[in-house]
């Protein structure tokens, strides 16, 4: 991986890890058509920018983590489901389905989710006075609903905001909420991926991913504050519309170019 290819997935990330349009997604159509060699590496890349981007929410949002115990057991009680079926079924997920034909039909079926929950959400009015005040069946229906995001393309954004909204939050606090439960799920889901490839950490590495991590740090930062003020103007149906439109022309280059799409 060259460092300007690293720098170029290193903003895709930031932009794309808390905005509902699957980061794994996008990092995999842009490796395939960069044709970015060493995929061992690039998935220790992709761990280790992952991180940098969890940061900068924790940083924004550190204030949260002090006002009291609820918060936590509230995240504890939605991370639960995707801890225990990621450890399940994530290798599995993993194997056959992170490829860009399975991204592109994700991001498509999810465009069309987000239109829908746009136009269902746009007067919605939440059942709770802050995020931690939300039931603990409720933050277990996000839990769950987020499970479909080890699924490349659906975007973990995505999923715990349908969530978020679909358990009473209203736009703005599902988002908060899916920022905050990125951090658990974020860290653990990395964690553990960086423990089974840190053989393939060399030292000559370090400069490259210490790069990658702090670009997708910086970028999450802008891209978290823009997303909440685009949300309040905007809504999800843009970011829905996006999702089909690339979704779509990656098929058709794909289709043009003969690339293997499940490769």
């Amino acid at each position: 991986m060259t460092y300007i290819q690293a720098i170029i997935i290193a903003i895709i990330e930031g932009i794309t890890e808390f905005l509902p349009v699957s980061s794994t997604g996008h990092m995999i159509l842009a490796q395939s058509l960069m044709k970015v060699q060493d995929p061992n590496f690039a998935k220790t890349f992709e761990i280790v920018i992952q991180l940098g981007a969890i940061m900068a929410v924790l940083l924004i949002y550190i204030k949260r983590f002090f006002v009291g115990i609820n918060i936590y057991l509230k995240l504890a009680v939605a991370f639960l489901p995707t801890g225990i079926i990621g450890l399940l079924a994530y290798k599995a997920i993993k194997h056959y389905l992170f490829n860009p034909f399975t991204v592109s039909i994700s991001l498509i079926i999810g465009g069309v989710v987000l239109i829908l929950l746009d136009k269902w959400s746009e007067r919605k009015r939440s059942e709770y006075r802050e995020v931690e005040d939300i039931s603990y069946a409720g933050a277990a229906k996000i839990g769950l609903i987020q499970c479909l995001s080890m699924i490349p393309g659906v975007s973990r954004a995505a999923a715990t905001i349908f969530g978020g909204v679909f358990s009473g939050f209203d736009r703005k606090q599902a988002a908060e909420f899916s920022f905050l439960l990125a951090i658990p799920t974020m860290f653990a889901a990395s964690g553990y991926d960086l423990l089974k490839e840190k053989d393939n950490i060399h030292h000559d590495d370090i400069t490259i991913l210490l790069l990658g991590a702090f670009v997708a740090f910086v970028v999450a930062i802008i891209a978290v504050k823009g997303f909440i003020a685009f949300l309040n103007k905007y809504g999800f149906k843009h970011f829905g519309y996006y999702r089909i439109v690339l979704g779509v022309l990656f098929l058709v280059y794909a289709l043009y170019t003969g690339m293997e799409l499940t490769a």
